[in-house]
Order: C-alpha cells, then structure tokens, then sequence
C-alpha cells in the first residue's frame, strides 16, 4: 500500500506512519499558544523528527469544538514563516492542516508535501491546489463545523456513512485529476461524533476502506478519551492515545496523528512487530 507525495513514497503496508502535531495557533484546545512563536515553532518541529516522526503536520487554525475561524491572512502569518525557517531542516516530509486553499498553495511553494483537509476536499479549489502541486491528500470526514459541530451529531449507521463519504470524496478526487496513490482517508475521531460514535469508528476501522487506500486516525489527548475514562485531565489522556496507536493499527490505520511522537512510535513498532 503505498501513499504517494510530490517528493516521497511511503510504503504503509507493513510499516506505520507517526504524523506529529505542530500547532501554532492560541487556542488548540491541547498547546494552545506553546508554539505560536516561529523558534519554538521549529525546535518543536526538529524535536519530533528526532523522536522519530514520519511527517510533522503544521497548523495555524484551531479547529476544536466551538472554534472560530481565523481569518486567512493571520493563517498566512502563522505558518508562512515557520515553514521559511523548516525549509531545508526537515528530513522528513511536511503536511499542511488547512481547510483554506491559498494556504495550502502557499506552503506547497515552501517544501509541504501533504494537504490535510478537515473539510475533506470538498472545495473545488482545494483540489485544484491538490492537483496542481502532485500534494499527498488526508480526506477528513466531518459532520457541521468546527463550530457547532459537536451540538448534537446524528447517524442512522456511523460506519456506512463515513465510509459513503469517503466513496463519494474518492471519486470527487480523481475527477479532479488528483492521483489516486496520494489520497488517505480520515474518520475524523472528534469532528460531529459522539464518544459512541468515536469508539464504533475505532473499532472497524477497517470497514472504512475504500479501493485499499491508507486510513489516517487522530485521536491523541481529545476530549472522548477524558469521558470514557471520567478524568477531565489532559495529562490522563497520554497513556490512553498510546493504547489507541496500537489498537488502531491492529484494527488497520496505517497513519497516526499524535502530539507525543515517541511513546507513539514505539507503541506502534511494537504492534506491527506482534502482527508479524
């Protein structure tokens, strides 16, 4: 299974991938404001690379529960100069978390590799960008918006209806004229789900597939692992995301989007090496 960038492949099919968080934004509802200076920014950054880290994913736009959009241009102003000072640093590849298209562009012209797209490249400019630079694409399935998507999420089946989802997001991207090696898709764990809804996607993950593409799962210190453990404290939530990597990947994500890369990592190495 290989997922394919403008620069790399990744071979996925027996060998996870640990992306690593970077936001540099004031109101992530984990760091907010621990990286929104460009030199943390970077320490962070080469920090994960060194932890082990496949891909560090940048954002400049909070997009938890109740979240506000942030205009463009203070979008531009976040990450812009955080990927100037990356751009010959990094080994390893660069994703840009953005649902704004002249982001993406802009840093696919500063060394970005991945679109990841909480709106799921459902804007015909998104994937156009997508198309035009050869990026690698994250499909993420969400339900509203950030803003009011955790007011009251409603499936008849989870499931079958992300899984539609990312069938319809599929063909909406190779007619586009995106690559069918460079699309992964993402549940969207958190996004217009109930901690039900989060834990029936995490336990068949794999019925999500479609056409033998990579799934993406981003779980790491969110809010429904607080509630199934019935401890508000974020620092509880660590151990917990640890145990979701290694689950996840028995379940059949080849993908982790995690804040703490080394626990991650290992947890994940240890799995794939019990799978054989």
């Amino acid at each position: 299974m290989i997922w394919k960038t403008n620069k790399r492949q990744f071979d996925v099919s027996r060998r996870g991938l640990i992306m690593g968080i970077l936001n540099l934004t004031l109101d992530s509802f984990s760091d907010g404001g621990r990286y929104i200076h460009p030199r943390a920014a970077v320490e962070h950054a080469l920090r994960m690379e060194a932890e082990g880290a496949d891909i560090i994913d940048i954002g400049g736009e909070s997009t938890r529960p109740g979240s506000e959009p942030v205009p463009e241009a203070e979008e531009l102003a976040r990450v812009i100069p955080v990927l100037e000072q990356l751009k010959g640093k990094l080994k390893v590849a660069i994703s840009i978390d953005t649902r704004k298209p002249a982001v993406a562009a802009a840093a696919m012209e500063l060394g970005a590799e991945i679109i990841n797209d909480i709106t799921g490249l459902t804007s015909p400019a998104m994937r156009e960008v997508a198309a035009r630079t050869h990026a690698a694409v994250v499909v993420m399935h969400m339900q509203g918006t950030p803003r009011d998507m955790q007011l009251n999420p409603h499936y008849d089946d989870v499931v079958a209806e992300v899984r539609e989802f990312f069938r319809q997001s599929w063909e909406r991207t190779l007619n586009s004229g995106i690559d069918p090696l460079a699309i992964c898709f993402d549940p969207g764990i958190g996004f217009g789900k109930t901690v039900e809804h989060n834990l029936t996607l995490i336990r068949h993950l794999d019925a999500l597939r479609v056409e033998q593409r990579p799934i993406l799962l981003g779980v790491s210190r969110k809010s429904f692992i607080g509630k199934v453990m019935n401890d508000t404290a974020l620092e509880k939530r660590f151990w917990p995301t640890v145990a979701l990597t290694s689950l996840g990947r028995e379940r059949g994500a080849e993908i982790f989007r995690v804040h703490d890369v080394k626990a991650n990592r290992e947890a994940l190495r240890m799995t794939e090496a019990m799978m054989g």
